[in-house]
């Protein structure tokens, strides 16, 4: 899941063996019969995918932990928040001309075929000219809170572009490139606000990213073994012991470094017992969602994050233990 493949992913979760090829055909052509304006605005609505949004969340991260001692609050919320409504912009423009460059691939499959550029809804040529739209508001967007913030998204644009027309097809090379779209999300947050980032906020993210990439994949690993659904082509080259290894060291290595981080965290903040809580439900939310990832059931976190109420309860149960031990 380069990010530009996680909705991809979702879709293949449920796949089933491919239709007749006059099917698709016949489905695409009838999808093609009426589009329409709406229908086309509407369909590249779609492929911009805004559920996917959930996951820009993330440029929260760093404004949340220095929030306590800016001197310009507002003004810090107001950054986090252009930085969250660029990078979704940005992130579309990628999601469309991923679907646009796999659309062959898509008609062929049974489920990914009912996609708008699939379907015929939105042609190939205005998925592209989209994505030049979306990209070029993000970056708009970005300079209303720092020069830094645009200079991120072209990087993570780049990287992204990078993988749809190639890398995806490298192993270990697409887990980096998946797991770098989670973590320049977090980088995203902090130079938008001018925020010095810790060297434990930066290993937590980039562990926790390659953590819940190695599960994504290990996931659909094991939907292959169970059901002989097809894969792409890098996991060809991964084996389900491999994947095992890459989550679980990056478990242990994230759950060590927000331990050390906590620490830090309490000797900066009144010496506070909070930060020394907050490992608490953060380690069992990382040993509860590793137990979705060795079931083989973590292919989509979003909606493991969205329909697991203990998670959700531990997640909340973090948040507000840091924020005693900021404020308290």
């Amino acid at each position: 899941m380069s990010e530009t493949t996680e909705q991809r992913n979702s879709d293949e979760a449920a796949v089933t063996p491919e239709a007749p090829e006059t099917e698709v055909s016949s489905e695409t052509s009838t999808a093609t019969a009426a589009p329409g304006p709406l229908g086309l605005v509407g369909g590249v609505i779609k492929t911009a995918r805004p559920r996917q949004w959930v996951k820009n969340v993330l440029v929260f991260a760093a404004p949340f932990f220095a929030f306590s001692k800016s001197t310009d609050r507002t003004g810090l919320l107001i950054d986090a928040v252009i930085a969250f409504v660029a990078f979704s912009l940005t992130a579309s423009s990628v999601y469309l001309i991923n679907d646009a460059i796999d659309v062959e691939a898509d008609r062929a499959h049974p489920t990914k075929r009912n996609r708008p550029i699939a379907a015929g809804i939105v042609p190939v040529p205005v998925a592209y000219g989209a994505a030049v739209v979306f990209f070029l508001a993000g970056l708009g967007v970005s300079f209303a809170a720092s020069w830094q913030l645009a200079v991120v998204l072209g990087v993570y644009e780049a990287v992204q572009l990078g993988y749809c027309f190639g890398l995806k097809h490298q192993p270990v090379v697409d887990l980096a490139i998946v797991g770098s779209g989670f973590l320049m999300r977090s980088i995203a947050g902090g130079v938008a606000g001018g925020i010095a980032l810790s060297q434990w906020f930066l290993l937590v993210t980039a562990f926790g990213s390659l953590f819940m990439v190695a599960g994504k994949r290990y996931a659909e690993i094991m939907l292959f073994e169970r059901t002989g659904a097809k894969i792409r082509s890098s996991l060809k080259k991964y084996s389900a012991s491999y994947l095992r290894f890459v989550w679980a060291t990056s478990a242990a290595i994230l759950i060590m470094s927000y331990c050390l981080w906590a620490f830090e965290i309490r000797q900066t903040e009144h010496n506070s017992v909070w930060a020394l809580i907050s490992m608490v439900p953060f380690l069992v939310a990382v040993l509860r969602y590793a137990v979705d990832v060795d079931g083989g059931i973590a292919g989509e976190p979003e909606e493991i994050a969205l329909k697991d109420r203990i998670l959700q309860v531990l997640g909340a149960s973090w948040v507000i233990t840091l924020f005693l031990a900021f404020y308290l």
